[in-house]
């Protein structure tokens, strides 16, 4: 993990309090990481938590003074993983069709890395069959997943839905990269 890059998404969902736990430990591994947040996950943790962890301003906006070329293709660049977690419904429809209308979206079709995807979302949205269709065109696409468990989810109900521990996504990642060959710096 010692110096490697890794972009972390952060779409709006409840779950977006366990990424910050993720990033804290990315980084205590010695990991590299730039978060990018959407509209929507701010509403649920604030942007200063991710910069106060991974020691990097937060990227929201596709241009910026801070990235000449786009944040997007800058950040895509210098990744060599881009983990999304949580990855909402709307964010697996979003990357299965190809849509691009953030900087998460946009900085994903720029992505040429490994895209590892931790799904939270409440059960019976997890259920349905445009989800899951979603989630087998982003496998055949070359996603990896890190699947959802069962537990209480926020609507009070109990189902698969919970987006998998921050350890369990570290570990993920940590097996991706080993496959992964590290980037010229």
């Amino acid at each position: 993990m010692r110096d490697r890059e890794i972009l972390i998404g952060v779409t709006g969902g409840i779950a977006a309090f366990k990424t910050a736990a993720l990033v804290s430990q990315l980084v205590q591994a010695g990991a590299r990481v730039s978060v990018v947040m959407t509209e929507k996950a701010q509403q649920f943790v604030g942007p200063a938590t991710f910069a106060a962890l991974s020691g990097r301003p937060v990227a929201s906006a596709v241009f910026d003074d801070a990235h000449p070329l786009g944040a997007h293709i800058e950040l895509a660049q210098r990744a060599e993983l881009l983990c999304v977690a949580p990855a909402t419904a709307s964010f697996l429809a979003k990357a299965a069709t190809g849509a691009a209308d953030d900087l998460l979206s946009t900085a994903l079709l720029c992505f040429e890395g490994p895209v590892l995807l931790a799904p939270a979302m409440n059960s019976q949205m997890w259920a349905k069959p445009a989800v899951q269709r979603n989630v087998e065109r982003l496998r055949a696409d070359g996603f990896h997943f890190v699947e959802p468990q069962e537990g209480w989810l926020s609507c009070r109900q109990v189902g698969a839905g919970r987006m998998a521990e921050p350890e369990t996504i570290l570990r993920a990642i940590e097996a991706l990269l080993a496959r992964t060959p590290r980037r010229a710096s």
